[in-house]
């Protein structure tokens, strides 16, 4: 009963986190993990976990995802498709004790993208004569990275439209959201089909995924954006530090 609870309550933050900015498997991740499920498993069933939360959150911030025409929706879905399904097929050739390993590392880039998100976009104006939007190899390696490890995937893109120039932080998160759950059914699928995914687990933490993913957007809108840095960074690094311990 403890472990169910655990897995719920990390699940139904972990859709409030990833609706108000992303970060939502540094919750789910390692309850898993905390629970007993298997390293690459656990990171499997947290991708199954918060996949229904994306598409609440996305629905919750349906008014600024109608800014974006429908051809180019399309667009970086089809990219973001295909680098997920890249990425997860690399993570099925790897073992517990390897990504065991880069776990550490890998949320620790996750959470510093996010936080000098700003600084890399001024960074990369000053080093360019002109910045290509939306460019389809920075989402397809972003894409590749959320299929083979989901923590801090909502991070990194956020990271990313910030590289892009977008300066609307709602219209960033639906678009966030969006992405993740075309990332996240590919993915879905492909660890299903391997026999990665512990359904239990996954379907009870689906159920609080996506009731904390549409309790997020209004929290988002009423928040502003130094706090949702403050509440991604302390997660972020918190959770690096206890897998580097680890």
């Amino acid at each position: 009963m403890l472990d169910l609870i655990i897995l719920f309550t990390a699940a139904f933050g972990a859709g409030l986190l990833n609706t108000i900015a992303g970060g939502g498997s540094f919750l789910t991740f390692p309850a898993l993990v905390f629970t007993g499920v298997p390293i690459v498993a656990a990171n499997a069933t947290s991708a199954v976990a918060v996949f229904p939360g994306y598409l609440g959150g996305a629905l919750g911030f349906r008014e600024e995802l109608k800014q974006i025409a429908r051809p180019r929706m399309l667009r970086l879905i089809l990219i973001t498709l295909i680098g997920g399904a890249v990425g997860s097929a690399l993570l099925l050739v790897s073992s517990n004790e390897a990504f065991a390993r880069i776990v550490p590392y890998l949320l620790l880039l996750a959470t510093l993208a996010f936080l000098f998100g700003d600084q890399l976009r001024a960074m990369a104006t000053r080093r360019a004569k002109a910045m290509k939007p939306e460019g389809a190899i920075g989402l397809f390696a972003v894409s590749l990275y959320g299929g083979y490890f989901n923590g801090g995937l909502g991070i990194i893109l956020l990271a990313l439209f910030t590289l892009w120039g977008m300066k609307d932080i709602n219209l960033m998160n639906g678009l966030k959201n969006g992405l993740s759950f075309a990332l996240s059914a590919i993915s879905v699928l492909i660890f299903a089909l391997a026999g990665l995914v512990e359904w239990p687990q996954a379907i009870l933490m689906m159920v609080g995924a996506t009731l904390g993913g549409y309790a997020g957007a209004p929290v988002a809108r009423a928040l502003p954006k130094s706090v949702i840095k403050g509440i991604i960074a302390a997660i972020g690094f918190g959770m690096s530090a206890i897998f580097f311990l680890r």
